[in-house]
């Protein structure tokens, strides 16, 4: 993955960007078509930013792509969702590992079916070793419900005597959540026009830069990227101190 050319004029750049993936509904709709037709849009451009990402030194990915909430739609829009899902991991997987994508999936796989998560962890197993682009998929996801999680792995450490209460700070909360390995995420980019997070690493964007565009999902480019990031370098981060 070679850097591309429009890119060497950005400063450094966010170590890790995370998406908010909307807008493939809407977009399908406005030009009369189903909704399966947006999902499979929105999974190419999937394949555009994760190509295009290593050129602007982006060397973590995260892309929430299926939330605890999406059960909730109607069961077809679940049941194609789950197939684009199946047949994505078959195809692109072996593609990835060529250009030297580690793959990092985290979510709830007790609701996912069983040759999905076969699927997942053959994805997981093959790009172990993988030294590029760190990419992670969040299915099956809500960070409120990670959040508790850890909070119960935590606590039946402190019941078994493995550790005591005092113990429990900031670190060893972070080191509970299944994005331990990962860094904290430099900006989060939500797409389409919506201003939520809707339940989206709720504990790692404490300090996020929250980037909201209008593009729809499907229409995202390497030049919203671009934009982005651009934008990205023009805010102040100060984490909570005071600068000047």
């Amino acid at each position: 993955m070679e850097p591309l050319p429009h890119s060497s004029d950005l400063p450094g750049p966010p170590t890790h960007v995370a998406v908010i993936m909307d807008g493939n509904a809407r977009w399908a709709k406005a030009r009369g078509l189903p909704t399966t037709a947006g999902h499979r849009a929105g999974a190419e451009a999937v394949r555009r930013i994760v190509r295009a990402a290593p050129g602007f030194g982006i060397r973590f990915l995260t892309l929430f792509g299926f939330s605890t909430e999406n059960w909730k739609r109607p069961a077809g829009e679940v049941r194609d969702l789950m197939e684009l899902l199946r047949f994505y991991l078959k195809r692109e997987i072996v593609d990835l590992h060529e250009k030297g994508v580690r793959i990092r999936m985290i979510g709830d796989r007790d609701r996912l079916e069983r040759d999905i998560v076969a699927l997942m962890e053959d994805a997981e197993t093959l790009t172990r070793a993988n030294r590029g682009l760190q990419l992670t998929i969040a299915l099956s996801y809500g960070a409120r419900q990670e959040i508790v999680a850890a909070a119960r792995r935590l606590a039946d450490k402190a019941v078994r005597g493995e550790l005591a209460p005092e113990e429990i700070d900031l670190e060893r909360f972070a080191d509970s959540l299944l994005t331990r390995d990962v860094p904290d995420p430099d900006v989060i980019i939500r797409t389409s026009g919506e201003r939520r997070l809707s339940n989206f690493l709720l504990w790692q964007s404490a300090y996020s830069e929250l980037i909201f565009v209008d593009t729809l999902w499907p229409d995202f480019s390497e030049h919203d990227l671009e934009d982005v990031i651009r934008e990205f370098h023009r805010r102040e981060r100060r984490y909570g101190a005071r600068v000047g």
